[in-house]
């Protein structure tokens, strides 16, 4: 009988959480994300499989975490070193499990990524855009913060050049997009950098309030964008809107193709998406496909595989304290260089823009341009500007792309 209740108490994974009780952290990190999914409603199609994948990778004899390779690609399977690289798919999934199957062949691989800026296209309409072309300057603005965290994080001489532009993408509050970059620079840290971007894109209720207030004027946020449109009217007016946003995708992406060609993936699959939709009911069935089906699976799986990189090993580390840290200052010195963009607009316009609109030219669409809105509103009940920040705020979505490739293309 002491044998077999032996045995039964071996079967359980309750000896290893008695040896290894950093365990019990896990789990406490994956509650909370469930909570803040479920209850709170931050993000939940995303921070929810992110959440689950971090509970069932963290379960020991489940199989089911995500084994990082050392430097040189070896992992150690069953007792023997092997280089990953060199395993066929099915023998990842043989050896070490189905997540892993799936984290190397839709996640290393980098295809997912680019399949959700599809669907994100399809769901986009850069209308509000292409009527305030002005504005999207905003939207490459916010990229401050990508690039002061870049320099602030290699200057500390923790993090490597790559890993520090790995960790500055955070900034540009593009959960798909500082994957895609993670992967092809700093694959190791895929797992803190994938929380982190998505928690801070799940907070921007919260962090976009805290920085306007702190760099921004009753007076300036008081700005109604309507009466300075009726003081200072657009000479601009665009006779067939529909054909301006069909070529819209097709020109950005031979633009951005040539001028850098490393974020092709990205903007391209962005404005591919964008395209199916703007020409309408002959590319209806594609569209659909594109928005719901194939980006919701897209999505499940990015979901999972990136929370099941969150191992004990792999997050438990002061590493990970560092992204998470530099992660908040990228995304706030994003919104503070967009905000700053529009002040200094302002010095030099007679038509002001409420720095709200600056704040925005973040890639969390369409979550920063309501936040700023209801900012706005109280301040001045008739001061609506969700349209307005709308187009700094799709704008940021090709700049946050574009920031990628740019780092990609120096350091990959």
């Amino acid at each position: 009988m002491g044998d077999i209740l032996q045995k039964i108490y071996d079967m359980t994974a309750l000896g290893n959480l008695i040896d290894q009780p950093q365990f019990l952290i896990m789990y406490a990190l994956a509650f909370l994300l469930l909570y803040l999914g479920i209850k709170k409603g931050y993000e939940p199609l995303l921070l929810i499989p992110i959440a689950f994948g971090v509970l069932i990778a963290n379960f020991p004899g489940g199989d089911m975490g995500v084994i990082s390779p050392d430097g040189q690609g070896m992992v150690n399977v069953h007792g023997t070193m092997k280089n990953i690289y060199e395993m066929s798919l099915p023998e990842i999934a043989h050896d070490l499990g189905i997540m892993n199957f799936l984290y190397y062949a839709l996640i290393k691989s980098g295809l997912l990524p680019p399949i959700i800026f599809m669907g994100v296209g399809a769901l986009t309409d850069f209308g509000p855009m292409l009527r305030n072309l002005k504005l999207a300057i905003f939207g490459a603005g916010a990229q401050f913060g990508i690039f002061a965290v870049l320099l602030v994080a290699s200057a500390t001489g923790y993090f490597s050049l790559k890993e520090s532009a790995s960790l500055a993408i955070i900034g540009g509050a593009d959960g798909p997009t500082a994957i895609f970059t993670t992967i092809k620079l700093a694959p190791d840290m895929l797992g803190p950098i994938a929380i982190a971007a998505y928690s801070y894109m799940a907070l921007v209720p919260v962090i976009v309030p805290l920085v306007v207030k702190l760099t921004c004027s009753k007076k300036e946020l008081s700005i109604n964008m309507k009466e300075q449109d009726k003081l200072y009217p657009s000479k601009t007016e665009f006779k067939n809107m529909r054909a301006l946003k069909i070529i819209f995708p097709i020109a950005t992406t031979t633009v951005v193709a040539i001028i850098v060609p490393s974020a092709v993936p990205l903007v391209g699959m962005l404005m591919f998406g964008n395209l199916i939709k703007e020409v309408g009911s002959s590319t209806s069935r594609i569209f659909d496909a594109a928005s719901n089906a194939i980006m919701n699976s897209a999505t499940i799986f990015l979901g999972l595989c990136v929370g099941a990189t969150m191992t004990v090993d792999a997050f438990l580390n002061w590493q990970t304290i560092g992204i998470v840290c530099g992660g908040f200052l990228a995304f706030g010195f994003s919104i503070f260089g967009g905000i700053m963009l529009a002040k200094l607009y302002n010095l030099f316009s007679k038509k002001k823009v409420n720095p709200l609109i600056g704040a925005t030219g973040l890639s969390a669409v369409p979550m920063a341009s309501r936040v700023a809105n209801e900012i706005a509103l109280k301040y001045d009940s008739r001061n609506h500007v969700l349209n307005y920040c709308m187009s700094s705020n799709v704008s940021g979505v090709i700049g946050s792309a574009v920031a990628a490739g740019i780092l990609i293309a120096f350091l990959g």
